[in-house]
């Protein structure tokens, strides 16, 4: 078998595995719900908000067998094995962190993905570049099976991932291996998206664009839409960084797009310069580039978000880029207080969910209704308050900006279980 037919082998297998495994074939396989069969649990009370069907309405969410089963405006708590009080509290899609870095003991930047839950009620992340071809498979055999959050992942194009932090893991362009990278991104179909790149003046030296033509390379081998996901911030020269936007495709990511950091020199870089909206940037949006979020500890700049949206560059994933030193910082970039900044920037909160869930689940694509709340999608729900009055957020570059109220997490589901009470039992099936 050739190698590009073992690798679309992989991929469509992977696939399989993946839908089989959560569920996601013909309802018909699925056991018909009778008039006496009850939920496994039953969300009650709650206000539901799910922009991606345009639903804003107080109704009960009925749970089965890791899926969502009924939405009605009232499910008789007779007909639950357990409830969940959702009374004063608005019941959302459960958030997807395309940004994060739940790696732990895999780099020295990871934290582990359920101990977030309690600071941004995330069902679903995102690990960013932690791993790379030489030990992914850490990452999923290790990590990812114990963890009860779901993972999905972009692999390093350096081979090492982020193993090696602090040092730079692209000063070294020999780590960086297009064809490695491939193979542990089509091999782990199910669950890997695309490459990593990190294309900062501080990670990359002197290579200039090479280690991005790399990562899209990797990505044409492997096939299957796999994506890159380039970070920025304090790039070597403005040049460099429209290259960046030139070179990046329609689908492909640029986290911490609003990013202020500047490159070695002290020079600003990124795609706002002296209040202009670099032309390259607006071109990639136009042409299909994803805008992200990934706040982080040092790559988000309120002065870069507005001088950008102001002239026609927005968002369209908000993420948190956490992280053991990012979740030390001042600007505390727990995705849910990255949502309210937004907030406070003017976005509703329908905005903002929307782009912490159904976009981000499109983007990831790897599961049928990942995102929302209808009838079939996967039992994840995260419970939030908005809580109102007057509140101060700061960026990573001490900017401040003031606002009306934050979201705060109350509690998360995942494939129809809680993450604390009511328990069920057995605890988990899956």
């Amino acid at each position: 078998m050739t190698w590009q037919n073992r690798r679309r082998f992989v991929a469509g297998m992977g696939a399989a595995f993946a839908a089989a495994a959560t569920g996601t074939l013909s309802l018909a396989v699925r056991a018909a719900m009778g008039p006496d069969d009850k939920f496994d649990l039953v969300i009650k009370g709650g206000e539901l908000l799910d922009p991606g069907q345009g639903l804003h309405a107080k109704r009960d969410l009925g749970m089965r067998y890791g899926r969502i089963e009924a939405i009605e405006a009232d499910i008789p708590a007779t007909r639950a094995l357990r409830v969940l009080d959702a009374s004063g509290r608005i019941v959302i899609p459960g958030l997807v962190d395309l940004h994060s870095h739940v790696y732990p003991y895999g780099s020295a930047i990871g934290i582990p993905a359920d101990e977030l839950i309690p600071f941004q009620g995330t069902t679903t992340m995102v690990s960013a570049g932690d791993a790379g071809a030489n030990n992914f498979a850490a990452f999923r055999r290790y990590v990812m099976a114990q963890t009860r959050t779901r993972l999905y992942a972009f692999v390093h194009i350096a081979n090492i991932g982020l193993s090696g932090f602090p040092e730079p893991e692209l000063y070294h362009l020999g780590f960086a291996q297009p064809e490695a990278a491939a193979k542990a991104v089509a091999e782990n179909a199910d669950i890997a998206i695309g490459v990593k790149v990190r294309m900062s003046e501080n990670v990359i030296a002197n290579a200039g664009i090479e280690p991005l033509k790399r990562a899209i390379r990797a990505c044409e081998i492997a096939g299957g839409g796999a994506k890159v996901m380039c970070h920025i911030g304090g790039v070597a020269t403005p040049e460099l960084m429209s290259q960046i936007l030139d070179m990046l495709r329609a689908g492909d990511i640029l986290t911490h797009c609003f990013s202020g950091f500047p490159n070695n020199a002290g020079k600003f870089t990124n795609i706002v310069q002296e209040g202009k909206l670099l032309p390259a940037a607006l071109a990639a949006k136009k042409r299909g580039v994803i805008f992200d979020i990934g706040h982080g500890g040092g790559s988000f700049d309120f002065t870069v978000a507005e001088a950008a949206m102001q002239q026609g560059c927005m968002p369209d994933t908000i993420s948190s880029d956490i992280h053991v030193f990012s979740g030390n910082s001042p600007g505390m970039p727990y995705l849910t207080w990255v949502m309210s900044k937004f907030m406070a920037l003017g976005f509703t909160l329908e905005q903002v969910v929307q782009m912490a869930t159904a976009v981000p689940a499109r983007i990831i694509n790897r599961l049928p209704k990942l995102g929302t709340l209808q009838v079939g999608a996967p039992a994840d729900a995260t419970l939030i308050e908005v809580v109102q009055g007057a509140v101060e957020f700061v960026d990573t570059r001490d900017n401040k900006r003031q606002g009306k109220a934050y979201i705060k997490p109350v509690q998360a589901v995942l494939s129809g279980v809680p993450f604390g009470r009511p328990y069920q039992s057995p605890f988990s099936v899956r």
